[in-house]
């Protein structure tokens, strides 16, 4: 029995809505997932079959907590929770057969995508130095997110290098077809194609799950936008919950611009903001607020806090970027004083790149940490190539499986035997497993075709037992070498997930193992300390909450990235970025730059962020450290709308003399001296003058 009176007056008013379409516009900290999970309870609890509702999510993460905190409320609920592309998995598992697949179809990681788009390169005659194999797997990748077709692919695609993006997409897609395979991209993309194609079964989806949810609208690209749109035209029980403020994975290909058309979308929706904050204090707030307004392209929202005033923000203006971490640790070692722990604090930063100086100064300091985002146990070669084995034992028409296992461990089978089987496959339309006949590639058939056999009596823990004695991969990785112990470790830890996975669900099916970690996208799986301070990119953040957060890096052209100058809506998307890193803070929040920094290897001034000037001047406290400079805090932009033009003399505080080579609305190009070169600046800065 759920209890509504756990919920605000806006909480209670989404929850117990029942039918027809309904945008939940919900701001940082404001109860989302409370709500999304009370509202299903309270459907079933209404009289909606549990079996007809959808709640959908972008990351197994959200729905992992989804289903806990739903379990509390329902006894064995039926519903579907969980990530469109698991959604979309089982679509397509159901319907494999109209689709024109096997039901033992493979779905290839992003690596193998890599390892297939290569191979089709050098059978092009390219080579892989001269054409980047990852900017072809991107635009593969962007012609199925936006489910472009051939004439759009044609007007779009113009350039030399697309038209052999677009050329590799072709015989890629072949390819595909051919191992009974399917990429991560086409768990979306193949049952949108098929409700488009076939009345019947788009039908027969949308009487199933008549009512829909959908969490973090605003991250939705072109095929997940046409997925829902489609699933709830029927009944249009269509209930979507996001902030366009905290839509920040527009370089994935999310359109914000989705959740701010729901009511074009849906004419009869209802609208119901979350603006009530249990998560942050009230300066926190009002930074995030402060920053955020300055966006055009959003719906109007001031987030209102319940955790009381809080502590001013605090600014620390630093000499350079190992400067910068180490006031950053003798910040954390006051805090740790005063009795905060290690885990509640964690530092964001705009790049990857600025990591390194992070864990540097760290280890120096002796201060234990963790960086999210570096480490995938998945993606570590031994790991890898024990899946191989696992997915050619499921689906031995899997040729790119083969080609990556067929010599490890190295059995004298070369690259031209291996060329010769493809050759053999591709002339008589056959799987590159079925070509072998002979030679040393017959015993590692034999080999295969023996683990086929096992598994059919084996658990998963056993087969991967199995698979690691037979292939010889033990064998040759139990040596004295620290590399070789390190990886027969991982390869023994890799026994402890299928042990769970069994224990869990009960099942020793291979292919639902297999789909089950091609699903997960988390780095949960490997130890470490609990107590630790947390680095990360901001992206990484989202959805994050911790008691005290650190920004560095808060310069512009670092934050806000100097690429977001040169796109059209490039500023927006970082300060909705800024956005979230500034709400992740429960209690404390610090913003930290550097008056010159050495990134990629060059030295660099740099002006404090933008964004430093947009939060209202009383919210914080500023301290200085830089080394023979007072620093005060003042408006960084001005009002008033200086005329440039080009062949203009500036002078800036920074570069010094230079030149106005062109002028744009709110940017101003300029030629410095060979030091500093061209650069783009906002053109009412302080810290730029007209001579």
């Amino acid at each position: 029995m759920i209890d509504l009176q756990e919920l605000n007056e806006r909480q209670k008013q989404a929850v117990m809505h029942q039918d027809g379409p309904c945008l939940v516009l919900a701001g940082a900290g404001s109860g989302k997932t409370k709500v999304l999970t009370t509202r299903i309870a309270y459907l079933i609890e209404n009289g909606v079959p549990d079996y007809q509702i959808l709640a959908i999510t972008f990351t197994n993460k959200a729905a992992k907590e989804m289903k806990e905190r739903l379990d509390l409320l329902t006894l064995n609920n039926d519903c579907f929770l969980g990530t469109f592309h698991s959604f979309g998995l089982r679509i397509i598992r159901e319907n494999a057969l109209k689709l024109g697949m096997s039901r033992n179809f493979t779905i290839l990681d992003s690596d193998d995508v890599l390892s297939l788009i290569k191979k089709i390169l050098k059978e092009m005659g390219y080579d892989n130095k001269e054409i980047s194999p990852s900017y072809i797997r991107n635009r593969i990748s962007f012609i199925k997110n936006e489910m472009l077709s051939e004439l759009e692919i044609e007007k779009f695609f113009n350039t030399d290098i697309e038209k052999i993006a677009y050329e590799v997409y072709k015989k890629y897609q072949i390819k595909l077809k051919a191992n009974n395979s399917v990429d991560f991209d086409d768990l979306l993309v193949l049952p949108v194609q098929l409700f488009q194609s076939n009345k019947e079964v788009l039908e027969h989806y949308q009487n199933r799950f008549k009512y829909i949810l959908v969490d973090e609208y605003q991250d939705t690209n072109e095929v997940q936008y046409k997925m829902v749109k489609l699933l709830s035209k029927k009944y249009q029980n269509i209930f979507v919950v996001g902030d366009p403020d905290q839509s920040i994975y527009m370089f994935r290909g999310a359109n914000y611009k989705n959740i701010l058309n729901f009511e074009h979308d849906f004419f009869n929706a209802k609208v119901i903001p979350l603006t009530d904050n249990y998560r942050s204090t009230k300066n926190i707030l009002d930074a995030a607020n402060s920053v955020i307004k300055n966006n055009k392209n959003r719906k109007e929202k001031n987030l209102i806090s319940h955790s009381g005033e809080g502590l001013k923000i605090k600014y620390l203006r630093a000499t350079d970027e190992k400067n910068e971490v180490k006031l950053v640790i003798d910040e954390i070692n006051k805090l740790l004083d005063e009795g905060f722990k290690k885990k509640d604090i964690a530092v964001f930063y705009r790049t990857n790149a600025q990591a390194r100086v992070c864990e540097e100064q760290f280890l120096k300091a002796n201060m234990p940490y963790k960086v999210v985002g570096s480490f995938y146990f998945y993606n570590r070669k031994e790991i890898k190539d024990l899946i191989c084995y696992m997915r050619l034992i499921l689906n031995p028409s899997d040729d790119i499986s083969l080609r990556r296992v067929i010599n490890f461990p190295k059995r004298g089978i070369g690259n031209s035997t291996i060329n010769k089987l493809e050759e053999i496959a591709n002339l008589n339309n056959i799987s590159m497993f079925d070509a072998i006949t002979s030679g040393k590639e017959l015993n590692f058939k034999n080999l295969i075709l023996e683990l086929i056999n096992d598994s059919n009596s084996l658990s998963l823990t056993e087969l991967v037992d199995d698979i690691l004695e037979k292939s010889g991969i033990k064998k040759e990785l139990n040596t004295d070498n620290l590399e070789d112990e390190l990886r027969l470790d991982n390869l023994l830890e890799f026994r402890s997930i299928t042990a769970s996975f069994e224990e869990q669900t009960g099942s020793v099916n291979l292919q639902d193992f297999l789909e089950e970690i091609s699903l997960v996208a988390d780095m949960s799986l490997h130890k470490e300390e609990n107590d630790v301070v947390t680095l990360m990119t901001i992206h990484s953040a989202k959805g994050l909450e911790f008691d005290v957060v650190f920004l560095i890096g808060m310069e512009d052209g670092i934050f806000p990235h100097q690429n977001s100058f040169l796109e059209p809506e490039g500023i927006e998307e970082e300060r909705r970025l800024c956005y979230v890193g500034i709400t992740r803070a429960k209690q404390r929040l610090y913003l930290l730059n550097a008056k010159r920094r050495m990134l990629y290897g060059h030295e660099n001034m740099y002006i404090p962020s933008r964004f430093i000037d947009e939060i209202d001047s009383n919210l914080l406290d500023v301290e200085v450290k830089e080394k023979n400079e007072n620093f005060v805090k003042e408006k960084m932009y001005s009002d008033e709308d200086i005329n440039y033009e080009i062949g203009d003399v500036v002078v800036h505080s920074i570069y010094g003399k230079g030149v106005v080579i062109g002028v744009e609305k709110t940017i101003v190009t300029i030629a410095f001296s060979k030091n500093f070169g061209i650069r783009k600046l906002m053109k009412n800065h302080k810290s730029l003058k007209k001579m």
